[in-house]
């Protein structure tokens, strides 16, 4: 009986790492370029109302200790960030965009690297559905990435929203 247990659970063991290695082999095709990558971030957060989110793939793009850090004012006026792992942003979020729909366009993009890292300011555009027009916000995701040779990784996110007193610069908006 012991060993039958045992050959059972050597043989889901074998059957879970050969699906999740197909799945990350699926995955690793999304980070093979910074492109591909930072299609991947904005896709995987992006749906309709009612549309549930591919979180395991989310958190596939993230380094380990990879931090969001959303900055903006408080309701007083005062300036501040809150750190979160990839975890808590979904555990923050994947209600919300479920509940509402939420789309993330980038619309500019600007670019510098040295070495393996790179650091990103996209410019973005927020939606609740992709068939609105007008966006319900815009804003700049500073997005720090490791290429360890392999793949890229996205290390933080650091963003801000636009508001009437910090409107986005022209150099980071579409030309």
């Amino acid at each position: 009986m012991g060993k039958k247990i045992t050959l059972l659970f050597v043989c889901l063991g074998l059957t879970l790492s050969l699906n999740a290695q197909e799945s990350n082999d699926d995955y690793l095709e999304k980070v093979k370029t910074l492109d591909s990558t930072l299609k991947t971030l904005y896709g995987v957060i992006s749906g309709e109302k009612g549309e549930e989110r591919n979180w395991e793939l989310f958190r596939f793009l993230f380094h380990p200790g990879a931090k969001l850090i959303p900055t903006g004012k408080s309701k007083e006026g005062n300036v501040g960030t809150r750190f979160m792992s990839p975890d808590d942003y979904i555990t923050n979020s994947s209600k919300w965009f479920v509940d509402n729909g939420f789309f993330e366009k980038e619309i500019h993009r600007e670019v510098d690297t040295f070495g393996n890292i790179t650091q990103v300011f996209s410019t973005y555009a927020s939606f609740k559905s992709e068939s609105d027009k007008e966006p319900f916000m815009r804003g700049i995701n500073s997005i720090q990435l490791l290429n360890d040779g392999e793949r890229w990784w996205v290390v933080n996110i650091y963003w801000t929203s636009e508001n009437e007193e910090n409107p986005i610069p022209a150099a980071y908006l579409p030309k």
